[in-house]
C-alpha cells in the first residue's frame, strides 16, 4: 500500500473587502485541524486568496489586479507557508497571478502544489477558461474569466511527491474528459482540483437544479474512466450575493465518493488515498496499453 491522508479544505465565502491576511489565518486554522488528522496533503480551492472576483464588470485595470498576486509565497501568504513547513504538510490552493514577461502583463488563473519543504514543486494555469470577455450587465453576476485571465500555454503537467504522481486542474477543467486522460496518460494517480462553482447559471436556468449533480458527475467519471484519485474543493455558501455549490469531495479510482463536505463553510474533510487502488481500474477495467486504439480516434486527432 501507498497510502496518503489527504484534506480537502473547504472555504465559506470570501467578502470582497475581506483582508488577505485575514484569509490566510483561516486556511491555517483548516491546517491545524488537517495536522491533528496526521494528513500528508491539504487542498484548498480555486482564487483561495479573495473573492470570486471575475463576477463584476471592472472597466479599471487597477481595480482588477488588486486582486492578483504578483509572487508566491508573498507577506500575505508566507505564514501559511510556515506552518505547513512546520508541521510538515505538503499543500495545494489557487490564485489569481501576474507576472512579467517580455516587458508585459500577462494574467492566469493559477493553482501551485508545495511539498513538505515549503517548495513549490508545480504550478499549473487553468486551459479551459469559462465565461465571457465583454461586459453583459443583463446578468444578475457576471463570469469574465475570458476578460480578466489568459488561458493556460502549458498542457497538464505532473510532479512527483509523496511517494506519488500528482497533477492539478481548475474548475471548469473538470468538466472536459480530456483533463482526465491526458493527466492519466502522463501517470498521475491524484488530481488536485479547486472550483468556485455557482449554483444559478444564467444562460442555462433550467440547469439550476443540476449544478450538485453534474459536478460529481464529471468528478466521478473522469475518476473511474482513468484510474485516479480526484481532489475537488470548493468555495462554498452565499458570496457577495451568489451562492457558491461546496460539495467538496475526495473520490476513489473506482468512482465513489469516500468523503464530502457537509455544510457550506469552512470544512475540512479527508480520507485515507492508496494510491496502488489506481491499478483496480487501470490494470483491469480501462488497461491503456491493452485495450486503447488511439488510430481509430480520428476525430480527436483531427480536433
Amino acid at each position: 500500500m501507498r497510502n496518503l491522508h489527504i484534506a480537502a479544505a473547504q472555504l465559506g465565502p470570501i467578502a470582497r473587502a475581506e483582508p488577505r491576511d485575514e484569509v490566510v489565518a483561516r486556511m491555517i486554522a483548516l491546517l491545524e485541524r488537517a495536522a491533528q488528522r496526521r494528513a500528508d496533503l491539504v487542498v484548498y480551492p480555486e482564487l483561495a486568496l479573495t473573492t470570486f472576483f471575475p463576477r463584476w464588470f471592472m472597466a479599471d485595470q487597477a481595480e482588477v489586479d488588486a486582486f492578483f498576486e504578483t509572487e508566491m509565497p508573498n507577506a500575505a501568504t508566507m505564514p501559511l507557508f510556515a506552518r505547513a513547513r512546520e508541521l510538515g504538510i505538503a499543500f495545494s490552493f489557487g490564485f489569481a497571478e501576474k507576472l512579467l514577461e517580455g516587458g508585459r502583463p500577462r494574467r492566469f488563473n493559477t493553482s501551485i502544489l508545495v511539498d513538505r519543504s515549503g517548495r513549490i514543486a508545480q504550478r499549473y494555469r487553468k486551459i479551459h477558461l469559462p465565461g465571457h470577455p465583454e461586459n453583459e450587465p443583463w446578468r444578475a453576476f457576471q463570469h469574465l474569466e475570458k476578460r480578466y485571465f489568459e488561458p493556460g500555454e502549458e498542457p497538464f503537467g505532473t510532479s512527483d511527491l509523496l511517494g506519488g504522481r500528482f497533477a492539478m486542474a481548475i474548475c471548469n477543467d473538470r468538466r472536459w474528459p480530456e483533463t482526465y486522460r491526458e493527466v492519466a496518460l502522463r501517470g498521475a494517480e491524484v488530481l488536485l482540483l479547486g472550483y468556485n462553482t455557482p449554483l444559478h447559471y444564467p444562460l442555462a436556468p433550467e440547469h439550476d437544479h443540476l449544478q450538485a449533480f453534474h459536478n460529481h458527475l464529471c468528478l466521478q467519471s473522469g475518476a473511474y474512466q482513468n484510474g485516479l484519485w480526484v481532489v475537488g474543493v470548493a468555495k462554498a455558501g452565499r458570496e457577495e450575493g451568489c451562492d457558491l455549490l461546496g460539495q467538496s469531495c475526495i473520490v476513489a479510482p473506482t468512482g465513489e465518493i469516500v468523503a464530502q463536505a457537509s455544510t457550506v463553510g469552512d470544512e475540512l474533510v479527508s480520507a485515507d488515498c492508496d494510491l496502488d487502488r489506481c491499478a483496480e481500474i487501470r490494470a483491469n477495467i480501462f488497461n491503456f496499453a491493452l485495450h486503447r486504439r488511439p488510430e481509430m480516434y480520428t476525430a480527436l486527432r483531427a480536433g
